[in-house]
């Protein structure tokens, strides 16, 4: 059997139940219903890392595929961390030509700067020019 781990950006190869099932229990869209979620990627450009087809990562760009993108959702199961697999991710974000030339790139994160930096991310240049409206909790209250 192959171990060998694919990055597709085919919406036909994402298994959006596991997508669903790792993301309403991660810390930063907690609850997110099923629809939300099938909504969000079909309006996005999608990453899925697979291994033998079961989706074992995730990656997904909000983007005009012009100017901006805004990098979110992006995991890695916990049995398949460590091996280098979120570079790889990152690495067919950063490639992928509908994201070349872009004036800004965006994201959020707790806790991954030392794997963002290695991709050009850093601190705003310019945080008080940054503005946002932030509902942590707006899953908790949908039905």
């Amino acid at each position: 059997m192959n171990h060998t781990y694919e990055i597709t950006t085919d919406p036909s190869r994402m298994d959006v139940t596991a997508i669903h099932a790792f993301l309403s229990q991660s810390y930063w869209s907690p609850g997110i219903q099923l629809a939300l979620v099938q909504r969000a990627m079909a309006n996005s450009l999608c990453f899925g890392a697979l291994l033998n087809g079961e989706q074992v990562g995730f990656a997904r760009l909000i983007t005009d595929r012009a100017t901006f993108a805004y990098l979110a959702d992006v995991y890695v199961l916990e049995a398949h961390r460590g091996k280098g697999l979120s570079r790889r991710i990152m690495d067919h974000v950063v490639a992928h030509p509908d994201l070349q030339g872009l004036r800004r790139m965006l994201l959020a994160t707790r806790d991954a700067h030392a794997l963002y930096a290695k991709y050009g991310f850093k601190p705003l240049a310019s945080p008080a020019s940054m503005m946002e409206v932030h509902q942590p909790h707006v899953y908790a209250g949908m039905a």
